[in-house]
């Protein structure tokens, strides 16, 4: 049995509230807003047990006024603002989302999304969300990785496989998208699931793994690590967590992939975008089992002698939140936020770019380089300063080195 080098303080205090019954009302009064109360699923809550031996979701959504909506709300951020936001397509100014439609017309190769148990419209879902905004059909898979369906999980990770579907489909609309589902959340089953996605998405050319869910770090992660998350070919992605600072797992921490942290988007009165902060939910920090890897030794901001993520970070906020799809569970269209939202729309992000690296390495590497040049760095990412008290000028364990600025560096 795998055992937790570590527990996280803040892992520690949620694990209270869980077994309390009460840590989807703490987290909830948190992050309150006038549009709403954000509610966090059963799925996305880490339990004592859990640590070492099952992962958890990444994702928290908006309670509507007028529930199983058959429309996405006005105020939802779209693909098309999304992408006019990261500058990934002709900028509309202010990137207002009624008008901001223009959509991503890249991607190519493979992306693989790997989640555990089963959402049994995982392709209707992807494709009421694609016809909603006007995106192609998607060339979609969705694949057991034992061979036998899972067991649903209506409203958890069944919620999840839509809203990364539909979110590396929107950034990436011309890849190919596997879903590969594991028997359950267990990180042996998950595990398993990678090594598949892994294997299927090397066979289709390349590209990029996907992994919204994480757990807290365990004294065997760097066995699992070299044993699953090192294929060629294959650029891993993970979101970092939805517990604030200090209280990041793997498979983020991991070096071999890229750590997807989460931002708040912020709009006037009148909708226009104004600014991007850090979203005070998402997950950041150091390892303590990690050391720092090649990549980021030397690099302004990065200190001590462990892995420290972010890497990159895109909108997490629920409250600034994208829209989705998912009929199972009868939520229809709903606003969502969490790092959950940011793996796949940076690994669609990246995707699209067309470098399509080799290994998690080479690209976690040429991000760093990018950064190291200042010139090339203002004009590829944009820098977040502001949200917490830990957020500054250039890399942070905030947002890492920032949110995407056009396709150029990554």
């Amino acid at each position: 049995m795998k055992q937790r080098f570590t527990v996280l303080s803040l892992f520690a205090a949620l694990a209270v509230l869980a077994c309390s019954g009460l840590a989807g009302a703490a987290l909830a009064q948190v992050d309150d807003s006038q549009r709403g109360t954000v509610i966090v699923p059963d799925s996305s809550i880490e339990r004592p047990g859990d640590i070492g031996l099952r992962a958890h979701t990444n994702f928290r959504y908006v309670r509507q006024a007028v529930p199983n909506s058959t429309t996405p709300g006005t105020k939802w951020e779209t693909p098309g603002s999304i992408a006019c936001i990261y500058k990934l397509v002709k900028v509309t100014t202010g990137c207002p989302i009624a008008s901001a439609k223009t959509l991503p017309t890249g991607g190519s190769k493979a992306i693989g999304i790997v989640d555990a148990f089963d959402n049994p419209n995982a392709s209707q879902d992807l494709s009421t969300f694609s016809a909603q905004y006007g995106l192609p059909a998607a060339n979609f898979q969705q694949v057991y990785a034992s061979g036998k369906q899972p067991t649903n999980d209506p409203g958890g990770w069944s919620v999840e496989e839509a809203l990364d579907i539909e979110w590396a489909h929107a950034m990436a609309p011309n890849a190919e998208i596997i879903l590969v589902e594991a028997a359950s959340n267990s990180f042996t089953d998950l595990y398993a699931a990678e090594d598949l996605a892994s294997t299927m998405v090397a066979a289709a050319g390349g590209g990029e793994v996907s992994n919204s869910w994480s757990g807290g770090e365990y004294s065997t992660e760097l066995t699992d690590e070299k044993n699953h998350f090192s294929k060629t070919g294959i650029v891993y992605f993970a979101s970092t967590g939805d517990a604030g600072l200090n209280a990041v797992g793997v498979p983020s921490l991991f070096a071999k992939v890229v750590a997807a942290g989460g931002t708040t988007l912020k709009r006037s009165s009148s909708g226009q975008f104004t600014s991007e902060s850090w979203w005070t939910g998402g997950a950041g920090g150091f390892s303590t089992m990690e050391k720092i890897p090649s990549y980021q030794k030397g690099k302004s901001g990065i200190t001590g002698s462990f892995r420290g993520v972010p890497d990159i970070s895109s909108d997490a906020d629920p409250n600034s939140g994208v829209a989705m799809y998912d009929a199972d569970g009868g939520f229809n269209w709903i606003q969502v936020g969490g790092t959950s939202v940011s793996s796949p729309t940076l690994a669609g992000i990246v995707n699209a770019a067309k470098s399509f690296k080799s290994t998690s390495t080479l690209e976690l590497t040429a991000l760093y380089n990018e950064y190291a040049n200042a010139t090339q760095y203002k004009a590829d990412f944009r820098d977040i300063t502001t949200g917490g008290s830990t957020c500054k000028v250039g890399w942070d364990d905030c947002t890492g080195i920032g949110v995407p600025n056009t396709y150029t560096g990554k």
